[in-house]
């Protein structure tokens, strides 16, 4: 095993955007743009490419309720909506917000956190209970019905229940699912097939119980899982075997969330978080780090048509 290149260009502040708990970074190769959420803020942004324009154009929408995680759909303009208490779909140009499907209506202390969605469109996803138990599911969301009964189902995955679920996403072929409960700083992964069925959860990357916990996952073109760690302020990249390859440096302590973008997928993006690191003077921002070579994948679209 080589040691892992700790020698990275210095971060590049993309959107100053200072948000309380910002993450699940997105990029759409579709419209080039960059969405993200600031969950204790309860904004849903994006900012998109624009000819002529260094910095791009920024558009912010008010959810109604903290915002932990979306996909993109198949149909255009449209996207799923983790939000706290369940999830529904979201049109872009009106704002609306369709049926909400409730998710651990019974469990008060949870909310929706991390997620992606796998080669099939369905939204696999995790929740997240500040108070410190492990009660939280792990689900899965898809279309459901024909005709005018279609709508959302849900489904809860037999794993077991977790205080921080995170790092929700997938191998290049898809037969692989990447998963963790943060505060136990074990980044899993088992067989994933496209009936929906799990296999048996393996070890892909432990860190130490000392330092920081892995938040949101980017994978890349080889397999490589890049994970945030929150409260040490980097970024590692994992080769497919679970080897740490690449560390990457930023100047904020609670990294959130990175994925892969611009026309050649070959930019990395992160989002941080403000809250509890105040005194941080980039706290918050979305950053571009150097991916050292390495590309990301198209995000999977959630299925509705």
């Amino acid at each position: 095993m080589t040691a892992p290149d700790r020698a990275a260009a210095a971060a590049r502040v993309h959107v100053d955007c200072r948000e309380r708990l910002g993450e699940c970074a997105l990029w759409c190769e579709r419209e080039q743009a960059l969405y993200w959420t600031d969950i204790d803020g309860q904004r849903l942004s994006r900012w998109q490419a624009a000819q002529g324009d260094a910095d791009g154009q920024i558009t912010h929408w008010a959810m109604p309720e903290p915002l932990g995680s979306f996909a993109l759909c198949d149909a255009p303009g449209r996207l799923l909506l983790g939000l706290a208490s369940g999830v529904a779909l979201f049109d872009l140009a009106s704002g609306e917000i369709g049926p909400l499907v409730p998710v651990e209506a019974d469990e008060p202390r949870t909310r929706i956190n991390d997620g992606r969605c796998d080669p099939q469109g369905r939204f696999v996803f995790g929740m997240f209970n500040p108070h410190g138990a492990s009660v939280g599911g792990y689900y899965r969301a898809e279309m459901a019905g024909i005709g005018v009964g279609r709508g959302l189902k849900v489904e809860r995955l037999p794993l077991p229940p977790a205080i921080v679920g995170n790092s929700l996403n997938f191998s290049p072929d898809g037969g692989t699912l990447y998963y963790t409960d943060s505060p136990t700083r074990t980044i899993w992964a088992m067989d994933y097939h496209a009936d929906g069925r799990l296999g048996e959860r393996r070890v892909f990357a432990q860190l130490p119980m000392d330092g920081g916990e892995p938040d949101g996952a980017a994978v890349d073109t080889d397999g490589g899982l890049w994970s945030a760690i929150w409260g040490d302020g980097i970024v590692i990249r994992f080769d497919a075997q679970g080897r740490e390859t690449l560390r990457l440096p930023l100047p904020a302590s609670q990294p959130t969330c990175p994925v892969f973008g611009g026309p050649a997928l070959d930019r990395l993006f992160v989002t941080t978080a403000r809250k509890q690191c105040e005194h941080e003077p980039l706290a918050g921002a979305l950053f571009e780090l150097d991916p050292q070579g390495h590309r990301g994948l198209a995000p999977h679209r959630f299925q509705i048509t």
